[in-house]
C-alpha cells in the first residue's frame, strides 16, 4: 500500500505541490483565526479556590479584570472628570474613586478615614477600574487602549490586565523577528554543513509548510498561549529538520540503483516513513509528557509540539519529495565542499581512555544534580518583562506611592450578619501586610437601607447573593510572605463562610508555585519512563535505555544546573519544558550512535573498532542536528525582551549543545567499556535476527538516522 502511494506521489510532483499550497492557504486562515492567550494564570486547574473566585469575579460581577489608575499632580476636578469618562468606555464595568462614594447623599463624615487614605497619597490619587470581560480578552485589551487614550502623561495605569496588554503588544512586535532570525541562522548552518547551496532552501520550504500546517490546525484547540506561539515555530524547525536530511540522503543512496530518479525517490519515501515514524516517537513522547502537567500550559505546549512533529514527518514524506524532484537539477548544479570538523583523533583518544571518561561521566552527575536542585526559580510574571514597559512603571509607582505590592479579592455570600462581617473585617485588617480593606460594610453605615444606595454603586459590591471585598497588601506577589498571608486570610474566611474564595494575582500565583513543583517531578518521570520504554523495545534491551537516558539526563542536569553556578534566576516553567523537550529531542543522537555500534558488532568487528566506526559515522550527523537546533533557538533567546521566552530558548540552545558534547565525548566511552554488560542484557546484540534478511533489515538499521540522515563520516567519503 505504502509503495503504491509513494509511486503515485513521485509521478505527479507538481500536482502534489499544488495540493500542498492549497492546504497551506487554508491553514494560514486557520492560524489567523486561532486565539492567543496571554494570561498564564488562566491555565491553573479549575477546581482551585483561586480559580473559582476568578470565575465569580467574571460572573456575576463582571469584574474579572481590575486595574488601578494613578493620577499625579492634577486637581480633584480632573480626576473626577477622568473617572466619569473612564466609566463610559465600552468594556469598563465600573470606575471607583472617592467621588463614587461622596456622590451619594451621605455626609463626608460618614466615610471612614482609611477609605480616603486608600485613594490619596501625597499629590497622587488612585481610582479602581474594573472591566466586563476577562483580563486577557480582546474586549479588555481594547478597553485598556481607550482608557489610556483618555489619560495625559501624568496618568499611569497598573494591574495584571495592563501587563497582559503590554506583553501582547511586545510579542506581536517580536514574533516576526523570532521566526526570521531562526530561519536565517538555520539556513547558514545548513549551507555550511550540506553539499549544495540550494538544498537548505528546499528543506526550509518543506518545514515552513509543516509549521504553517501546525499553526493552522491549532484552530481546533480554540486558542494557544503566547509562549507556545512564540517558541513553537522555532522549536519545530529545530527538532524536525533532521527528517528532511534523512530523506534526502536516502534518496541519494537509492539513485545509484535506479535509472529513473522518481523510482529512487519512491523507495526513499518508503524507507523514510518506516524510519521516521519510529524515531520520531521519542520526540513525541517528550512533548506528550508535558500534557500531564496540572498547569494546562504544559498541555498547550505539548499538544501543539507533538502535533508539529507528526505533521513534520507527514510533510517530509508527502511534500518534500515533490520539492526535491522539481529542484533536483539546480540542487546538483550548485554544490560546494562541506564544512564539518573531523573528530577521528578525538574519537580515538576517548576510546583509548574510555575508563577515565566513564569515571568523568559518573563524577559530573554530582555538581550537575546539585546545581539543578539549587537553581533559583521565579514565579512573579512581571519580572519576565522589560522594566521600562508602561505597565511595569505604573506597578512600581503603585507600590512606592500607595504601598500596594499586590491586591486580593474575596468573594463570599452576602448574608453574613453585619456584626459578624465587621468582626471578620477587623481580623483581616489585623493580618500582617494588609494595608487597606475596601468592603461595603466599611463605607456604608448599617443604619442606611440598601434601597437608598444607588444601584450602580451597589452592583460594584453585591450581586446575586454574593459580595466582594478588596484587600491591598504590602507584600509582593510570589513572595513567601504573601503566600503565608493568603493562607492566614483563607483560614479567617473559611471560619465565617466555608464557600468563600480569595483570588487575585497573588493568590493565583501562590497556587501556581504549589503546582509547578509537582508538575516538574511528574512530567520528568513520565518523559523518562516513556522514552525508556521506546528505547527498550527498539533495542530489545534493559541496559541500553538506562545508559542512553542517563547520558541525556546528565546533559539536562548540567543545563539546568548552570544557572545556579552563574547566579541566574530562571522562570518556573523552564525546568519542566527543558526536562521533557531536551530529552525527547536529543536522545536521538544517542540512538544513532548506539545503533551503528550494534551494527558494526553484528558484522564481526571488535568493540573498539565498532565504536570508532560508529562514532565516525555519527559525528557529522550529531553536529549538524545540534547546530540547527542550537542556532534556531539561540537567536530567539538573545533578541527576545520577554524573559520567559528568552530563558526557555537559551536553555534549549545550550541543552542541544551539551547533549551533543555528552554523546560525542562520553557515550563512546560508556558503550565500549560496558559493552559486555550490554551484550548480556540485550537480545540479538552481537548477532542479527536470523529471521531477517539483509534487505529487510536495512530500513530498520536506519531508524536513528532520522537524526540527520548522514550515514558515512567525512573520512569514509574520502
Amino acid at each position: 500500500m505504502l509503495g503504491k502511494i509513494a509511486h503515485k506521489l513521485t509521478r505527479r510532483p507538481k500536482l502534489v505541490l499544488a495540493i500542498a499550497l492549497v492546504l497551506l492557504a487554508v491553514c494560514i486562515l486557520g492560524a489567523l483565526a486561532t486565539g492567543i492567550n496571554y494570561d498564564i494564570l488562566t491555565y491553573l486547574p479549575a477546581d482551585l479556590d483561586s480559580s473559582r473566585g476568578e470565575r465569580l469575579l467574571e460572573d456575576p460581577f463582571q469584574m474579572a479584570a481590575t486595574t488601578m489608575l494613578i493620577v499625579e499632580d492634577m486637581p480633584p476636578a480632573y480626576a473626577n472628570d477622568l473617572c466619569q469618562a473612564v466609566q463610559r468606555v465600552p468594556g469598563v464595568s465600573s470606575a471607583l474613586w472617592v467621588s463614587s462614594a461622596v456622590g451619594i447623599q451621605i455626609p463626608e463624615s460618614f466615610l471612614p478615614e482609611d477609605l480616603r487614605e486608600m485613594f490619596f497619597s501625597g499629590d497622587a490619587t488612585m481610582m479602581i477600574v474594573q472591566y466586563e470581560n476577562p483580563g486577557a480578552s480582546q474586549e479588555t485589551m481594547d478597553a485598556i487602549d481607550q482608557v489610556r487614550s483618555l489619560c495625559n502623561q501624568k496618568c499611569f495605569l497598573a494591574g495584571f490586565s495592563v501587563v497582559i496588554k503590554d506583553t501582547k503588544d511586545l510579542v506581536d512586535r517580536e514574533l516576526p523577528v523570532y521566526v526570521g532570525l531562526a530561519v536565517l541562522l538555520s539556513l547558514l548552518v545548513m549551507a555550511a554543513t550540506m553539499e549544495s547551496w540550494l538544498l537548505p532552501l528546499a528543506f526550509l520550504a518543506s518545514i515552513g509548510m509543516a509549521i504553517v500546517y501546525n499553526f493552522g490546525t491549532n484552530i481546533f484547540l480554540g486558542e494557544i498561549s503566547y509562549i507556545t506561539q512564540a517558541i513553537a515555530a522555532v522549536l519545530q524547525l529545530g527538532v524536525t529538520m533532521d527528517y528532511s536530511i534523512f530523506l534526502y540522503h536516502r534518496y541519494e543512496e537509492e539513485r545509484r540503483h535506479y535509472d529513473d530518479q522518481r523510482d529512487a525517490m519512491a523507495v526513499a519515501i518508503q524507507a523514510a516513513f518506516t524510519s521516521l515514524s519510529s524515531s520520531s516517537l521519542t520526540t513525541v513522547a517528550g512533548f506528550v509528557a508535558l500534557c500531564f502537567m496540572r498547569l494546562t500550559l504544559g498541555r498547550d505546549i505539548g499538544v501543539v509540539m507533538a502535533k508539529g512533529v507528526v505533521l513534520g514527518v507527514a510533510t517530509v514524506v508527502l511534500v518534500l519529495p515533490a520539492i526535491l524532484l522539481l529542484m533536483d537539477g539546480p540542487i546538483r548544479r550548485h554544490t560546494h565542499r562541506v564544512f564539518l570538523p573531523n573528530l577521528g583523533g578525538v574519537n580515538r583518544f576517548v576510546v583509548k581512555h574510555s575508563r577515565l571518561f566513564l569515571v568523568l561521566f559518573v563524577l559530573l552527575f554530582l555538581p550537575a544534580v546539585y546545581g539543578q536542585n539549587h537553581a533559583q526559580i521565579y514565579y512573579k510574571l512581571d519580572e519576565a518583562l522589560p522594566q521600562d514597559m508602561p505597565s511595569i512603571v505604573a506597578t512600581t509607582k503603585l507600590k512606592d506611592e500607595f504601598n500596594m505590592a499586590s491586591s486580593h479579592f474575596i468573594v463570599l455570600h452576602d448574608d453574613l450578619p453585619h456584626d459578624q462581617m465587621m468582626e471578620m473585617l477587623d481580623k483581616i485588617e489585623a493580618v500582617d501586610g494588609i494595608e487597606s480593606v475596601v468592603a461595603y460594610d466599611r463605607f456604608v453605615s448599617n443604619a442606611i437601607p440598601e434601597f437608598f444606595i444607588p444601584q450602580d454603586l451597589l452592583d460594584i459590591c453585591k450581586r446575586d447573593g454574593m459580595q466582594i471585598i478588596m484587600l491591598n497588601s504590602s507584600y509582593e506577589t510570589a513572595s513567601d510572605a504573601v503566600g503565608a498571608q493568603v493562607e492566614q486570610l483563607n483560614a479567617i474566611l473559611k471560619s465565617y463562610d466555608p464557600d468563600a474564595a480569595i483570588t487575585g494575582e497573588a493568590a493565583l500565583t501562590k497556587d501556581l508555585i504549589d503546582i509547578a513543583d509537582v508538575d516538574f517531578q511528574v512530567t520528568n518521570y513520565i518523559s523518562i519512563g516513556a522514552i525508556f520504554l521506546i528505547i527498550a523495545l527498539t533495542f530489545g534491551s534493559i541496559s541500553v535505555p538506562v545508559l542512553l537516558v542517563l547520558a541525556i539526563e546528565l546533559a539536562i542536569c548540567i543545563n539546568q544546573g548552570i544557572p545556579y553556578f552563574t547566579g541566574e534566576v530562571i522562570p518556573f516553567v523552564a525546568p519542566t519544558v527543558i526536562g521533557c523537550v531536551q530529552l525527547g529531542a536529543t536522545v536521538d543522537y544517542a540512538i544513532l550512535m548506539t545503533t551503528r555500534f550494534r551494527e558494526e558488532l553484528q558484522k564481526g568487528a571488535d568493540r573498539k573498532t565498532a565504536i570508532l566506526t560508529a562514532a565516525g559515522a555519527a559525528d557529522a550527523s550529531i553536529i549538524t542536528s545540534a547546530l540547527v537546533l542550537f542556532f534556531a533557538t539561540l537567536g530567539v533567546g538573545l533578541v527576545s525582551k520577554i524573559e520567559i521566552i528568552s530563558s526557555i530558548c537559551i536553555m534549549l540552545a545550550r541543552g542541544s549543545f551539551i547533549s551533543a558534547l555528552c554523546i560525542l565525548f562520553l557515550l563512546p566511552a560508556i558503550l565500549v567499556t560496558l559493552e559486555p554488560l550490554v551484550a548480556r542484557t540485550s537480545r540479538h546484540w552481537r548477532t542479527a535476527k536470523a529471521a531477517k534478511s539483509e534487505k529487510s533489515a536495512k530500513p530498520a538499521e536506519k531508524i536513528p538516522a532520522a537524526v540527520s540522515g548522514k550515514e558515512t563520516s567525512p573520512d569514509e567519503k574520502k
